[in-house]
């Protein structure tokens, strides 16, 4: 990819409303994707974050306020795709051409030379299957086949809707790698995932959409640090004395500590430091053969944030985050 682009590239979002009817997809939303950094895009199903994408891709209108790619409106761009690669639905595709002329198609309308599209395709490792006809592709190759057709025009910013969707080990270690470099130069990167593992991998910042309203948008570790719990925990031959040490101690400096017991030698303890933990226990005498302090994960800090806005649920567990089932 070519040199750092200008720091006045990002998209802002500006009390951004969506209604479909008597439905609201989206509801007040304001936000700004910097550049130099991955932003996480997270929500449940139906949290309005397709909508959100598509908005600011031009494909719907807002009932309210504005979304701004560079300044500007995405419809009132020159060359779209020059300023914005966008991967929303890897299946929008000619499925009766190639993979390479389905990309030349595209660099024929703003001028963008075939050379550039041998490059796409060698950096998204579909050169072997190029003159293969897309609608016979694999999932993941279709996938790698929409992220090749974002990367076109060498774009100021990407927005990536579910870029791992499909791909093997191998393809998300390097969406991963490749999105990670993109931020690195100086690029606006928006990125949907529901795969929480990797997201915590990629993403440096976080937005969280429920209902069609912003619950967080923070960086990704005060959001984790906000939302979930830090443990300790320990393991020691004499480790029902220690609880007892630490819940007497705790009592007596009015300090919130909870113990609880996952096997006979073992604590989980929230309230009180590791290190705390330790010097009482040198302090009696009391062995210990773990102490390991805990932090809660991102996929905690989501569950517990959106816990009160997940809109379609299965019996005993919340659906997971495809948003496939927002209006269009």
């Amino acid at each position: 990819m070519a040199s750092p682009h200008s720091v006045e590239a990002m998209i802002t979002a500006e009390g951004l409303g969506k209604r479909y009817g008597d439905k609201t997809a989206v509801d007040d939303v304001s936000f700004t994707v910097r550049p130099g950094s991955v932003t996480g895009f997270l929500g449940p199903n139906g949290a309005g974050k397709s909508t959100t994408m598509r908005m600011i891709v031009g494909l719907d209108r807002p009932s309210t306020g504005r979304v701004t790619v560079n300044g500007q409106d995405y419809r009132r761009l020159r060359a779209p795709l020059t300023e914005v690669g966008v991967l929303l639905d890897a299946k929008a595709v000619h499925t009766g051409r190639s993979a390479r002329n389905h990309l030349r198609a595209m660099a024929a309308t703003h001028g963008i030379p075939s050379s550039r599209v041998d490059d796409v395709i060698d950096i998204t490792g579909i050169a072997s299957v190029a003159r293969k006809r897309a609608g016979k592709f694999s999932l993941g190759m279709g996938q790698r086949l929409g992220i090749a057709a974002a990367l076109l025009g060498d774009p100021h910013t990407l927005i990536l809707d579910e870029p791992v969707n499909g791909l093997d080990p191998e393809g998300v270690r390097w969406v991963r790698q490749f999105v990670r470099h993109a931020a690195s130069e100086g690029r606006t990167v928006l990125l949907s995932s529901h795969l929480m593992s990797e997201m915590a991998q990629t993403a440096d910042h976080v937005i969280v959409l429920g209902r069609g309203k912003v619950l967080a948008d923070a960086a990704l570790p005060d959001l984790v640090r906000s939302w979930t719990t830090a443990r300790v925990r320990l393991r020691s031959p004499r480790a029902a004395e220690l609880s007892q040490l630490l819940s007497a101690g705790a009592a007596s400096t009015s300090t919130v500590v909870e113990v609880t017991t996952s096997a006979p030698d073992t604590l989980d303890v929230t309230g009180i430091e590791a290190s705390r933990i330790g010097d009482l226990a040198a302090e009696r005498g009391i062995p210990l053969h773990e102490l390991t302090p805990t932090t809660g994960s991102l996929e905690d800090a989501y569950l517990a944030l959106t816990g009160e806005a997940v809109e379609y649920r299965t019996r005993g567990v919340e659906t997971s985050d495809t948003d496939n089932q927002e209006p269009s």
